[in-house]
């Protein structure tokens, strides 16, 4: 157990004055009253949480493992298995062996032959016309038509036109308007800017006058009354609070403790002897009689059925199987060996062998029929 986490915090000494010694004892005797319910509920709700975790909780955890693993997770792989086996598998085939062949040789072989027997030459045909008949008769029209007249309207008509317009505008409206501007607007501009800002600089002179005795009857009237109300008053009782619902929240802290090991105490003694007692001196040797009585008998006689229930549908299955082979034989009649098989001899390694036993003694070279040959001539 950690010591510092449950000690009693050292006493707060405070140089506010006697008006922290006296809220200090009712708030904490207050306080106390107020937080030893909460705390008992929350022991209470504590112990609650961890008794149904234990007992709840994990085995039901481990049951929807159980269940996941067991049931769900091979019914989603045979169910995966069946969709690939009934939509992924025939669509697959069918875009692979009817689609894919349609649309290669129905639309992309024909198109492609269109395009290089057909339109290719045809575009270049186009392309031929265009670019040295079409252009060139159309380019010099529009030059003759269009841009020769344009140029010479432009420079014989709208230019010289346009330079005595520009000479008498220049004359009449730019040159009076400058004058105008320098000898009129500019001086009276000046004097109205120099009368705005003698102006201004008055407000703002008195504007700051009046800031200031605004901030000095605030700061005299509000802010230290209230910093003194703070500093005397509020920041003590808001310590003294604090520290006494921590101190409280400690002293319920063990008070819930005691109550509940007295009530764990008269639980046991009461309900958990007895049962326990009842549960060794009565259920053990009953389930351990019933176990050997009934239970063992029982068992051995369900072995031996299970055994020669196996041995009989053993030997069934091999009654089965050979009546099945005699069945077979008598229909097809019995196997024919069609491929040419080496002697039965030596396991040695001979001509017509390429293994080699090394626990056999070595036979000769010479085949049978190759001795048998020699001893005729």
């Amino acid at each position: 157990m950690d010591l510092d986490k449950h000690r009693t915090p050292a006493p707060y000494e405070g140089g506010e004055g006697c008006l922290t010694t006296l809220v200090r004892i009712p708030v904490r005797i207050l306080v106390l009253v107020l937080v030893l319910p909460v705390r008992m509920l929350w022991d209470l709700l504590v112990a609650g949480g961890r008794l149904a975790e234990r007992v709840m909780l994990r085995p039901l955890g481990r049951a929807v493992e159980w269940l996941y693993d067991q049931v769900l997770v091979p019914a989603g792989r045979a169910l995966a298995w069946l969709t690939v086996a009934l939509l992924v598998r025939p669509w697959v085939g069918l875009w692979r062996h009817v689609v894919v062949p349609l649309v290669r040789y129905g639309v992309v072989v024909p198109l492609v032959w269109l395009h290089g027997a057909v339109l290719t030459p045809a575009g270049h045909g186009l392309r031929w016309v265009y670019g040295k008949l079409l252009v060139p008769a159309v380019t010099g029209l529009v030059t003759l038509l269009l841009v020769w007249p344009a140029v010479g309207v432009w420079r014989y008509v709208l230019k010289p036109l346009g330079l005595a317009v520009d000479r008498l505008v220049v004359h009449l409206v730019v040159l009076p308007l400058v004058w105008f501007h320098r000898h009129v607007l500019t001086p009276v501009g000046h004097g109205i800017a120099w009368t705005l800002l003698m102006a201004g600089k008055g407000i703002a002179a008195t504007g700051r006058g009046l800031w200031t005795a605004v901030v000095w009857l605030a700061t005299t009237l509000l802010v230290l009354p209230l910093a003194w109300a703070y500093r005397r008053v509020l920041a003590p009782v808001g310590r003294e609070i604090a520290a006494a619902f921590g101190v409280a929240w400690r002293i319920a802290g063990f008070i819930s403790r005691a109550v509940g090991r007295a009530l764990a105490w008269l639980a046991w003694h009461l309900v958990g002897a007895p049962v326990t007692w009842v549960y060794r001196a009565v259920c053990t040797p009953v389930g351990h009689f019933l176990r050997d009585v009934a239970w063992a008998p029982v068992k051995r006689v369900a072995l031996e059925a299970g055994r020669a229930a196996r041995g009989a549908l053993a030997s069934a299955r091999e009654t089965l199987r050979a009546a099945r082979r005699d069945a077979w034989r008598a229909l097809v009649g019995p196997p024919q060996v069609t491929d040419a098989r080496e002697l039965e001899g030596s396991a040695a390694r001979t001509l017509g062998r390429t293994t080699t036993v090394p626990s056999a003694a070595p036979a000769p070279e010479i085949s049978p029929l190759a001795d048998e040959t020699v001893k005729r001539g």
